[in-house]
């Protein structure tokens, strides 16, 4: 043990350094926080330093120097109220020799900070060979750090493929099982809001339309429900946002698969890590309870899918992402323009005619968007009724209408929806009283009013219908024949359906619409729709 050249004690106001990793624990007692701090007291007592303060680092790697105490040290050398430095080993300082040398070469002296280490013998106090060999016992305990990092690592890559959980927080609807380690289970309490949202995809709406949804409505986001600290919090804190929607509907652990190592760390060094290609991920079937069924996964990634095709977000059609040009193959672009009426209408055009025009690279293609959709709309009914009869839907709408009976009791509709319209309520008072303090702006007061006060209109519509069938039931037999009515008028707008059905749609240059379907027809695997040269107007400029 060093200091035998220890000087005037008078003159040093030491810092007690302690740091206990995971890893050092399965070392022994020896490494423990109590036989350092031992050690530390009695060189301490022994020498008659005055120590300013104990600095404990418990549970944290000796690989980055990121560490609360640590840093809390150096600060307060910064400030000259410390100026020695005592550990048990030069590996409590650091394991990332590179650092170690740093601070114990330049940090440490430029300071005029006195570095002892107990058990190596360094004290840069004292001329002394142990000194000499310091980088040399920085590198072994790099070393040691790596090895160490290598096992961690071989050892969560076995649990991965086993299946197992590593991870600190399961996915939003997921939570860690009470006693099994390693697994996971239904979160009861999130598990409705993730089924809602995979509901929300299957019936139409994008990944931004969801996002705007549940911020409307105040759902916490993943983060603030599983109360996750934000280092950073900027305006978009505590949000939803498409990505966070769209990586939720494509996550496969919602169909009961353990989906792990899509990031991994850069090394041992640093906590930053890179984003892994999906073929590299590790994924297990069947490691536990799905929240969602594969026919509606499968469905809802069709969906999300469809819509990478389109450039824009700006304008939401029911074709979106599904359209091509014939020509140049590159998917159509849509524009906006006022019709002679001041309308908002929506109007195909070829992407590439629009980016190089001059060039005479493809032609126009231009077409009103909506002649468009009622073409694919009614080739899509008449392919269908050819195959679908009322009377053969009657006992699936029959079982539908019984399940819809069980899982949602006017009872219990009516209470949701209540308590819908008061929150909304609560939020139209909350916007009013924004909007006098000056701190939402009168036009987007108007715009949100607006969307609020429709929505409310339509739950009291709902409201009002609950209550007339309590009054006056409606026979099962009826509301299955309504449902089957109600299916075959609007099953075939429905983007749901398009989607799988419809692998692709093409326009050509002379305005024919070529539908390829995923399925293979009698006759063909695609149609080809000609339109009336009055369906192919020109964009009003």
């Amino acid at each position: 043990m060093t200091g035998a050249g220890i000087g005037n004690p008078a003159d040093y106001r030491a810092a007690l350094y302690i740091r206990l990793s995971r890893e050092d624990e399965n070392e022994g007692p020896s490494e423990s926080v109590t036989n350092q701090k031992s050690l530390l007291d009695e060189f301490v007592k022994s020498h008659r330093l005055s120590v300013y303060d104990v600095y404990i680092d418990d549970g944290y790697s000796g690989t980055n120097f990121d560490r609360p105490a640590f840093q809390r040290m150096i600060a307060d050398i910064e400030a000259r109220k410390v100026n020695m430095v005592i550990t048990k080993d030069l590996s409590r300082l650091g394991r990332d020799y590179i650092m170690t040398g740093h601070y114990m070469e330049r940090y440490f002296p430029e300071k005029r900070v006195r570095y002892i280490s107990l058990l190596d013998g360094i004290d840069t106090g004292v001329e002394s060979s142990a000194n000499d060999i310091t980088p040399f016992r920085a590198i072994m305990n790099d070393m040691y750090a790596k090895d160490i990092s290598k096992k961690i690592k071989s050892v969560k890559r076995d649990k991965q493929r086993k299946g197992q959980f590593i991870g600190g927080k399961p996915v939003y609807g997921y939570k860690m099982h009470p006693t099994e380690k390693n697994k996971i289970v239904i979160d009861e309490e999130a598990a409705p809001m993730v089924r809602r949202i995979f509901g929300m995809a299957l019936e139409g709406m994008s990944c931004r339309q969801i996002a705007a949804q549940l911020n409307t409505e105040g759902i916490p986001t993943p983060a603030t429900y599983a109360g996750l600290p934000v280092p950073n919090p900027g305006p978009y804190t505590g949000l939803w946002s498409s990505e966070r929607i769209s990586d939720m509907l494509q996550n496969e652990t919602y169909i009961g698969n353990m989906v792990q190592g899509r990031s991994v760390k850069i090394s041992y060094k640093s906590k930053k890590c890179l984003k892994q290609d999906r073929e590299n991920w590790v994924v297990v079937e069947g490691t536990h309870e799905p929240l969602i069924d594969r026919e509606t996964f499968q469905k809802v990634r069709m969906l999300v899918n469809s819509r990478r095709h389109t450039r824009s977000r700006t304008y939401d059609f029911l074709l979106k992402g599904m359209i091509f040009c014939h020509e140049c193959g590159y998917p159509l672009a849509v524009l906006n323009r006022k019709n002679a009426a001041g309308e908002d209408v929506l109007y195909f055009v070829c992407r590439t005619y629009q980016r190089f025009t001059r060039a005479g690279v493809c032609t126009c293609h231009t077409i009103k968007e909506k002649t468009v959709t009622d073409a694919v709309i009614a080739k899509v009914r008449e392919v269908c009724e050819a195959w679908l009869h009322p009377d053969e839907l009657l006992p699936i709408a029959r079982r539908a209408a019984e399940q819809a009976r069980k899982e949602n009791a006017p009872e219990a509709e009516s209470q949701a929806i209540q308590s819908r319209i008061d929150s909304l309520t609560a939020n139209l008072d909350k916007m009013y009283m924004d909007r006098l303090s000056g701190l939402l702006a009168e036009p987007d007061f108007e715009r949100i009013y607006q969307r609020i006060k429709a929505e409310r209109g339509s739950l009291e519509e709902r409201l009002k219908d609950l209550k007339a069938q309590k009054e006056s039931p409606v026979p099962a037999e009826d509301r299955a024949k309504e449902l089957v009515r109600r299916f075959m008028d609007s099953a075939f707008s429905s983007r749901g359906l398009l989607v799988s059905l419809i692998d692709r749609i093409e326009l050509t240059e002379d305005k024919q619409i070529i539908i390829h379907f995923r399925f293979r027809e009698p006759e063909a695997v695609s149609q080809s729709l000609p339109l009336t040269t009055a369906a192919a107007e020109c964009i009003p400029h």
